[in-house]
């Protein structure tokens, strides 16, 4: 990795999960460069450097309730569980079935309980019927910031998502209002919701 995290909490999470465990075979060779890499079906494993920093701008604190929308493969999902610690609570969903299916299997043998992905119900964004959550992730780029993100979202709770191109970082303060701020550009996938 070119650009190492500079929180210690975030570069501890690094060492403690590592890549190669979230990769397909024929992506491992590339595993410490700093680029997003191949995982079928369209995805992606997100660049490393890009990782750190949404992880810096959600500011996981050990025992929170997290949602990592677009799990993918996983490792966004096993860096959050170790992020929040036993005490914690990290559902990871992907709209893949194939891809959800072997994210769960990545994420299990991390021994890590409190952290899991699960298959997202078609037309359904997140899990509402698990919030609300302290913060929320978001892999793949979408056109705005998804209001049912938002519902599930608790009150003090931050939201990290790119849109068009844009990463946000969305506080939701006591009595729904928001506050969004950006934070530099970026590429994703696109966020489906079917």
């Amino acid at each position: 990795m070119k650009r190492p995290p500079v929180d210690p909490r975030i570069l501890a999470a690094f060492e403690a999960v590592d890549r190669t465990g979230f990769l397909p075979p024929e992506q491992l060779r590339f595993a410490d460069q700093d680029h997003p890499l191949p995982i079928g079906h369209g995805q992606t494993n997100s660049q490393p450097s890009t990782v750190a920093d949404m992880l810096a701008l959600l500011d996981v604190q050990p025992g929170q309730r997290v949602l990592d929308v677009g799990a993918g493969s996983g490792w966004t999902t096993a860096l959050l569980g170790h992020l929040v610690g036993p005490t914690g609570r990290v559902v990871g969903v992907e709209l893949v079935p194939e891809i959800a299916r072997w994210g769960a299997a990545n994420v299990a043998r991390q021994h890590r309980p409190w952290a899991t992905v699960q298959e997202a119900e078609p037309g359904v964004l997140g899990v509402p019927d698990q919030g609300p959550f302290d913060r929320i992730l978001v892999s793949a780029e979408s056109d705005d910031v998804p209001e049912e993100l938002l519902d599930q979202l608790a009150d003090d709770g931050i939201l990290v998502i790119p849109v068009r191109g844009r990463m946000l970082r969305i506080e939701r303060h006591p009595g729904g209002t928001t506050e969004a701020t950006a934070h530099g550009t970026y590429s994703f996938v696109p966020l489906l919701r079917t």
